[in-house]
């Protein structure tokens, strides 16, 4: 028995997708009570808030009972991308890297604070390494040159989301990372991938693909009209095997919206249900809002995202706004816990 009954969701207004939506349209109040600043003691006990989407049916569940929504002939599709401590305080005390991507074993692109003072020319240490800006990007990053390899692990720390309102501390060495983070390179976590343990996704026919999450999936949308945002672009790499399995499957479940993207980006033109056969690598700015048609991806397990964010604009494309914020409403009423290392919601 599920701990809280099943409830029909009210009837969807019906909306002009001709019609330009507004940030303010993806705004919903959230408690600070109930941001998750650190994870629950077992990765599978979160709670489950389910969506069907044909039925508008919303479920109050547990996480450990996800199995019991799959088809026999379903396939889970992962993001194994691994994150980095990138964030690196200088030998002065006084100025913070975020390091964005490694362009080569001595060239990083990075995030700075405080920004005015790192022209072009400026030079920091990090663990008595000489770093020297050589470019000022249009965007703000820097490009930095190092004397030496820069050991990230010796003297990086993890860029914890901001609203977790604290420094990393030992257990996030691991609850911050999913078991099966195998490529480094994100900044972020996948966090729908959080609540897996080897035990249950062994149970799960599943697949891997790489998009190292960066800081654009998070930036927030300064803009007032949804369409003008631009995203910036995350590597991704798809496997051969990969794109075999999914053009396999009677229907895909994507975990987290890292691999929608992924997903969604690479459909082929001429079977949008379907990927380009063999191994995919790139970048990707796909952003996906309402309206969208998906294609490839049929099923979607995602965390709680925040208001006006990128991310709930994504996961209200695919199963309709006031759905969604609907769902996100019960979720704040019933108390879920929200964020990285909150509970989780399934669309099916």
């Amino acid at each position: 028995m599920p701990p809280f009954p099943a409830l029909a969701a009210p009837p969807l207004p019906r909306y002009d997708c001709r019609v330009s939506l507004h940030t303010r349209d993806f705004d919903f109040h959230l408690p600070d009570a109930l941001i998750a600043a650190r994870p629950l003691a077992e990765r599978a006990a979160s709670r489950m808030l389910v969506v069907h989407r044909d039925s508008g049916v919303i479920e109050h569940r547990m996480f450990r009972e996800f199995a019991d929504f799959l088809q026999p002939a379903d396939l889970l599709v992962l993001n194994d991308t691994k994150v980095l401590p990138a964030r690196v305080i200088c030998d002065d005390g006084k100025t913070e890297l975020l390091c964005l991507d490694r362009l080569s074993a001595c060239d990083w692109r990075c995030l700075v604070r405080p920004g005015k003072r790192m022209k072009a020319g400026r030079q920091v240490r990090v663990g008595g390494i000489l770093g020297t800006v050589r470019e000022v990007c249009a965007n703000g990053d820097r490009l930095l040159h190092w004397a030496a390899p820069l050991d990230l692990h010796a003297h990086g720390h993890l860029a914890l989301p901001h609203y977790m309102g604290r420094a990393q501390d030992a257990a996030d060495l691991e609850r911050y990372q999913t078991v099966f983070a195998r490529a480094e390179g994100a900044i972020a976590a996948p966090t729908a991938g959080l609540h897996f343990t080897p035990e249950l996704l062994g149970r799960l026919p599943h697949a891997f693909l790489t998009l190292h999450v960066g800081v654009g999936t998070f930036r927030p949308v300064s803009v007032e009209v949804v369409a003008d945002h631009i995203m910036h672009a995350e590597n991704y790499e798809v496997p051969a095997a990969t794109a075999a399995a999914v053009n396999a499957a009677a229907r895909v479940v994507a975990v987290g919206t890292t691999v929608t993207r992924v997903l969604e980006a690479l459909r082929a033109a001429e079977s949008p249900r379907r990927l380009a056969p063999g191994g995919h690598r790139g970048a990707t700015d796909i952003f996906i809002h309402p309206p969208y048609q998906f294609g490839v991806v049929g099923g979607l397990l995602t965390n709680f995202h925040l208001p006006q964010s990128t991310l709930l604009m994504l996961v209200c494309a695919f199963a309709g706004r006031e759905r969604v914020l609907e769902a996100y409403r019960q979720a704040v009423a019933e108390r879920y816990r929200f964020y990285s290392y909150g509970d989780c919601m399934l669309l099916i």
